[in-house]
């Protein structure tokens, strides 16, 4: 035992030393020289969604762009559900008590390669699922093509984007307001959506912008991690692409009003895993809210979201609306998705399954609100209220051979919140947060859901640059 405490302990210093000197030659290069059509980590990425097609940094060369986000939350939340303790032990909640969630780290790096090529790279140092060093993707981004040698082409892809690799999928608006780990700084909330509409899976999105016109259409491998897999399954179905769309207008009208609006749709036909709905590896700002114990930071990491389970086919569809007239910005959301599991398609290894194409999906619906108020020199401080509410069909005793009941259940959540950005690195943000749940059943599998609630207040501090 002492020599493999002794190996794991060389070891560790090893890595330590190891990225010490990597990082320190990396920033030895690095130049803090702008990155064309970039969206700044710090206060500036705020109500940025899209990168823009205006070509305002001159290319001079190579440059590497190092940047961090960090986060550290203070959280002060009770919860309760229906059932009583003595009938229904399998539902004791766990004990909480105000405390410090274990903090989170990004590691950014963005590197110019050419005029109008860039890649970007994002890891997670420390998050409240994955507890190893995991990177979150990378992708190169295509704004000009001179490196073709054809001034055609570089007329055409003067409203042309493209961006290729393993990279967050744009479905949706609301995946750019989101914290995703130690980035929450274009976060005003606390946390994301109940339902949460983020992934990220290998393949390419090609854009076209003109004067306020945004269009989208994107491919992916439908799945998280790549794959060659291909199994065979009872209905003979294999596993199938993801197909994604976006189209909408966002227009700086005049010095004070900015109006956007998109909607967004995405599909998979059949998927080993798929992920729209589950696909953050970082973790929830709300931790072990609703959970029974025992608990562990990475089993219960995803505390206080919504995950409809649509994990071999979904289709779904967002819009969003949003407009900023002076210091009042709002943002909408309204979603509608369904799917099946594998056990409702009909894909499953063993015995007579009851699913197939007929069976009937799942449905979803999602709707939220927001509005805020910004304020101070440079919007320093800003004060806000947000409404969320998700329905949904879900089956409790399901198998691979019984369909289970179905019911319908609700969850609702209100917000109100505010910040202070210190600097445009550093925000201090604060939020009272309310959630109730209805329609669980008070046996199986959710019962801790039932007649379920939680409140109370979660304070970040957060520095990106």
């Amino acid at each position: 035992m002492l020599t493999v405490m002794k190996t794991k302990i060389t070891s560790l210093k090893s890595l330590v030393i190891t990225l010490g000197l990597l990082l320190t030659g990396m920033l030895a290069f690095a130049q803090r020289s702008d990155i064309q059509y970039f969206r700044y980590y710090d206060q500036r990425g705020i109500n940025v969604f899209e990168t823009s097609k205006d070509d305002t940094i001159v290319y001079d060369g190579l440059k590497l762009r190092i940047g961090a986000g960090f986060t550290q939350g203070f959280q002060s939340l009770n919860h309760s559900n229906g059932l009583t303790t003595s009938s229904t032990p399998a539902a004791n909640l766990y004990e909480m008590a105000g405390g410090f969630p274990l903090a989170q780290a990004n590691l950014n790096i963005d590197v110019q390669l050419y005029d109008g090529v860039s890649l970007n790279l994002v890891s997670y140092m420390s998050s409240h699922h994955h507890n190893e060093f995991w990177v979150k993707g990378g992708y190169l981004q295509i704004d000009k093509v001179k490196f073709l040698n054809s001034e055609t082409m570089d007329n055409i892809w003067k409203n042309l984007t493209l961006k290729v690799g393993h990279m967050e999928v744009n479905y949706g608006d609301a995946h750019f307001r989101r914290s995703d780990g130690g980035q929450t700084m274009w976060n005003p909330w606390i946390e994301n959506n109940i339902m949460d509409e983020f992934t990220t899976e290998i393949g390419a999105e090609l854009y076209f912008k003109r004067n306020g016109i945004l269009g989208m259409v994107g491919f992916t491998d439908g799945e998280i991690q790549g794959t060659v897999a291909d199994p065979s399954t009872p209905d003979g179905a294999k596993r199938k692409p993801s197909l994604y769309f976006k189209g909408g207008y966002d227009k700086q009208l005049s010095d004070n009003l900015r109006v956007r609006l998109t909607g967004s749709a995405m599909t998979t036909k059949s998927s080993n895993s798929n992920t729209l709905f589950g696909g953050d590896r970082t973790g929830s700002n709300y931790q072990y809210v609703m959970e029974n114990a025992p608990v562990t930071l990475t089993g219960n990491a995803f505390s206080g979201r919504f995950n409809p389970g649509y994990r071999d086919n979904v289709t779904a569809f967002m819009v969003n609306p949003f407009v900023k007239y002076g210091g009042l910005e709002v943002f909408g959301t309204w979603e509608y998705a369904f799917g099946k599991n594998a056990n409702e398609n009909g894909e499953v290894a063993t015995g007579t399954p009851f699913g197939s194409e007929d069976y009937t999906n799942r449905q979803t619906h999602q709707t939220a609100g927001e509005a805020l108020y910004r304020f101070g020199k440079n919007e320093k401080f800003y004060v806000g209220a947000r409404y969320i509410k998700v329905t949904s069909n879900l089956a409790e005793g399901q198998t691979a051979t019984n369909p289970g009941t179905l019911y319908n259940v609700a969850i609702d959540r209100t917000s109100i919140a505010g910040g202070w950005f210190v600097t445009r690195n550093i925000l201090l943000k604060a939020e009272y947060v309310t959630q109730k749940y209805d329609g669980y059943l008070p046996t199986g599998s959710n019962n801790r859901f039932f007649d379920g609630k939680f409140d109370g207040i979660v304070i970040q501090g957060a520095i990106s640059f």
